[in-house]
């Protein structure tokens, strides 16, 4: 509490000002809280002290808030070029949340990254020296700890070794699982049973309904390195509202391959080239509730998987062709994002990147005008994804449908298909040391 204390005076945080009758005093409280390392054992004990901001009105008291929040894409993106090109990750820790403060520094021929997240704080670039200075500065203006390599970052384990960094969620799964009793549960090898065709009101209702969002909650954070689980967690997600028996079996056996995965992650490698191509794809009408497709895609930067999703589309395709349509365009959309993040670092690549895609109409229609007479219905995707190729964004390219990656991503699958692609999604466990400190 000192420290928090002694933070606040030190930022200048507040100035004290005469009570008038017509303000509206904000109340505060302070808030504790235990910070714990990888293995489970205690980092720190922490104190903030917070404004009650449901005391306050909108538009009179505060007009807009804001806090820093890194995209995991981004993080992702980080690692793929810290490994490429051998940088350290530092980690800092700022001591209270109110980093009301500026840098003004000039960087001359550096690349420095920094990913923010509220008061959680990763540096890495291409000059060491340079991350350490910036670290000394921020340290003169707030109040900091620095953490040094990452290790645990957001609930994420990294784990560098001499072929790449291993990203993981290893103890907030083992968490999960000691929550709902899952830990010792008999392991299945798929998330999803490929027979099991979920839809409302399918069975009873289940009584614990506030049980089943919770897990699910907790279950949509993990997607954020375990992409074998996208889809499962996606579909279960639909129910939340009125969760039956069935969907509770379908959530417990998601827990259940994730006892027979604990530890599991994305592996990123040295990239021989900082190129970007996606796979992406559909699955038409799957909803038996409302007949709206899924759509799913993965892309890959350098050959490492950084961007993945599972979703159902907004409205009915009245084909096969128009989902994978909307699913192409939705892919096309997260490249044209990547490449602005990668041009805002300075990194450009003038080549085209290849979006494969197991329908031959939609590469053919890229093409082929007179496909158009056709798909009237669909145009704006057709001319958006037609705008990219033309302009030599992207280029679309198909793939037989055997071979298609985003496959995990729409719909349930075959033990030996799942693996296959599970594999190709470069999921791997972690070292065993890390898996031993995290139990």
């Amino acid at each position: 509490m000192d420290a928090e204390y002694s933070a606040l005076v030190r930022n200048q945080t507040w100035e004290l000002v005469p009570r008038q009758p017509h303000m509206n005093v904000v109340d505060n409280k302070w808030v504790f809280r235990i910070k714990y390392n990888s293995d489970g054992s205690i980092q720190r004990h922490k104190a903030r002290l917070v404004a009650k901001g449901f005391q306050q009105q909108p538009g009179i008291d505060f007009f807009e808030t804001f806090s820093p929040v890194v995209k995991p894409t981004t993080i992702r993106v980080m690692l793929t070029l810290a490994v490429t090109y051998n940088w350290d990750i530092q980690q800092i820790d700022i001591d209270n949340a109110f980093l009301n403060g500026s840098i003004d520094e000039e960087v001359w021929d550096a690349i420095l990254l920094a990913l923010v997240y509220v008061d959680d704080i990763l540096l890495t670039g291409n000059n060491s020296q340079h991350v350490l200075d910036i670290i000394s500065h921020l340290r003169t203006q707030f109040s900091l700890k620095t953490l040094g390599s990452v290790t645990y970052f957001l609930g994420f384990e990294t784990t560098r070794g001499p072929d790449g960094i291993h990203l993981s969620q290893t103890k907030y799964t083992i968490d999960l699982l000691k929550k709902t009793n899952m830990l010792e549960a008999h392991p299945c090898p798929t998330p999803m049973n490929q027979s099991n065709k979920l839809h409302l009101q399918d069975s009873e209702p289940f009584e614990h309904a506030t049980l089943y969002r919770s897990v699910i909650g907790a279950l949509q954070y993990l997607t954020l390195s375990r992409p074998d689980i996208a889809f499962s967690v996606n579909k279960l997600s639909q129910f939340l509202q009125f969760p039956t028996q069935n969907h509770w079996q379908a959530c417990k056996r998601i827990l259940r391959y994730l006892a027979g995965s604990i530890g599991e992650g994305i592996k990123f490698t040295r990239a021989p080239t900082l190129s970007i191509e996606s796979f992406c794809d559909s699955d038409w009408a799957s909803s038996l509730d409302d007949r709206k497709s899924t759509s799913g895609y993965c892309v890959y930067f350098g050959g490492n998987l950084v961007s993945w999703s599972s979703r159902k589309q907004k409205s009915v395709a009245r084909s096969s062709t128009e989902a994978e349509y909307r699913a192409l365009a939705q892919a096309s959309t997260e490249i044209i994002w990547l490449k602005s993040l990668l041009s805002e670092i300075g990194i450009i690549n003038h080549e085209p990147s290849i979006i494969w895609c197991d329908n031959s109409e939609q590469d053919n229609s890229q093409r082929n005008p007179s496909f158009h007479s056709r798909t009237k219905h669909i145009e704006i995707d057709i001319h958006y994804i037609r705008d990219k190729v033309l302009s030599k964004e992207i280029e679309v390219r198909y793939i037989p449908s055997e071979e298609q990656v985003a496959d995990i991503l729409t719909k349930p699958l075959t033990i030996s298909r799942f693996h296959k692609l599970k594999n190709k999604s470069t999921i791997i466990h972690s070292p065993q040391r890390h898996l031993e400190g995290a139990c």
